[in-house]
């Protein structure tokens, strides 16, 4: 799995929920959330208290949902890929096509952004262009109505 910012290694007690937000960039409410919603895909330990334990594990899996929501797989879908990896081996064939489908649809959105970023580019090499020329004041403006 990807690693989380390495910081000094985990206890083998685990960490409390508070260090484990701190570790992994998201915060406690994200991380309750996550269980939740379905999206972890061990059973946290938990102390004689109830309180949650996070291993290195479960700070490598949030780290994997949240580079999934953060390329705009939906929960729905992370929740599958959860179920799936959860389920253990024999399934492998459905977690790559439904990476493979999260990965066109997240490739379909870069070529867009990059298309909108010409765009930009253009705008700037214009204005650019104009300033250096001294005429910018010749750039289009709309002109209110009369």
């Amino acid at each position: 799995m990807l690693e989380v910012n390495r910081k000094p290694d985990i206890p083998e007690e685990g960490l409390a929920i508070a260090e484990a937000a701190r570790r992994t960039g998201v915060s406690v409410h994200t991380l309750r959330y996550y269980e939740r919603a379905g999206l972890v895909v061990t059973t946290l330990d938990r102390t004689a208290g109830g309180w949650r334990r996070y291993h290195r594990l479960d700070l490598d899996w949030i780290l994997v949902c949240t580079r999934l929501r953060a390329t705009g797989m939906p929960i729905r879908s992370i929740r599958r890929y959860a179920e799936l990896v959860a389920a253990g081996r024999g399934n492998e064939q459905e977690r790559l096509a439904l990476l493979e489908a999260h990965r066109a649809e997240v490739t379909a959105r870069l070529a867009e952004i990059q298309s909108n970023l010409a765009l930009i580019d253009h705008k700037i090499d214009v204005y650019r262009g104009r300033l250096a020329a001294g005429d910018a004041d010749q750039l289009w403006a709309p002109t209110p109505p009369g």
